[in-house]
């Protein structure tokens, strides 16, 4: 990006930014009123301790990144009141360094506080979205929404990494289209548990959902499967896995999940 700039390849339109303000360490970036964290979630720790001397008054960190626990692992190096709740909604890759390809139009930001309506950042980072023509939702129980987000990732993210697969195929499989329920339903059923208010039937419409999307749409872990990359898995099905234990439940579907993709976790090395 230093040296080629920033190219967003996108059916709403291309980007080219020929200079852009790319740094490699956050202490070499102008002092900001807003952190957007959107690192793989294996590296949040170390981008949270390399925030931390940065972070003043009301500072505000946002975390768009994949999961429930980021914002924990963000809490052990940042005070709880300068991180905003937040969860995006997109289809993009890296195609190449500085080259992000967009699959689809969707492009949508979900953010609030934790524990109060609204606030002057908040809605200030609005502001600016909607005049760069960024959809956004203010929400006012972002927990809920990083859930239901997470709710569906779990199961999208597992099968067609499981699989192989763009989610074409396994929505129109009766048994990966079991699998693929079976495992967003485990997932609710674990929120639920830990006090999330997840609508009884809201994996069924997540599925139903699904039904709308390109076939041709991929998970961001499949994709870092193919490149050989590690992969999120511990964040995601396996992650639900831990908190089943924890809660004395059953979620067979993502230990299925785990097991089979396993080997890969750790990159093309650990198998």
């Amino acid at each position: 990006m230093q040296q080629h700039g920033l190219k967003i390849n996108s059916p709403l339109g291309n980007v080219w930014l020929p200079e852009v303000n790319a740094v490699d360490h956050p202490a070499k970036a102008a002092a900001a009123d807003l952190y957007i964290v959107a690192v793989k979630l294996w590296d949040t720790a170390d981008v949270a301790a390399q925030l931390q001397p940065l972070i003043t008054g009301d500072t505000a960190v946002l975390s768009l990144q994949n999961g429930v626990q980021k914002d924990d692992i963000l809490q052990r190096y940042l005070p709880q009141q300068n991180i905003i709740g937040g969860v995006s909604y997109i289809a993009a890759a890296i195609a190449e360094p500085g080259v992000i390809h967009h699959g689809g139009k969707l492009q949508k930001l979900a953010f609030g506080e934790y524990g109060q309506p609204t606030s002057a950042r908040c809605e200030a980072f609005q502001q600016s979205c909607q005049k760069a023509g960024i959809e956004t939702d203010f929400s006012d129980d972002i927990a809920l929404r990083i859930w239901e987000k997470f709710i569906f990732l779990v199961g999208f993210s597992g099968t067609t990494t499981l699989f192989r697969s763009n989610i074409g195929p396994i929505r129109s499989d009766p048994a990966k289209r079991q699998l693929f329920r079976d495992a967003m339903q485990e997932v609710a059923d674990v929120a639920q548990a830990k006090g999330i208010s997840v609508r009884p039937d809201f994996a069924e419409q997540l599925l139903q959902f699904t039904d709308t999307l390109p076939a041709d749409m991929p998970s961001s872990m499949k994709t870092d499967l193919q490149r050989g990359k590690r992969l999120e898995l511990p964040w995601l099905s396996g992650a639900v896995v831990d908190m089943a234990k924890q809660l004395g439940l059953a979620v067979p579907a993502n230990q299925h999940i785990v097991e089979q993709l396993l080997p890969w976790a750790m990159g093309p090395a650990s198998h």
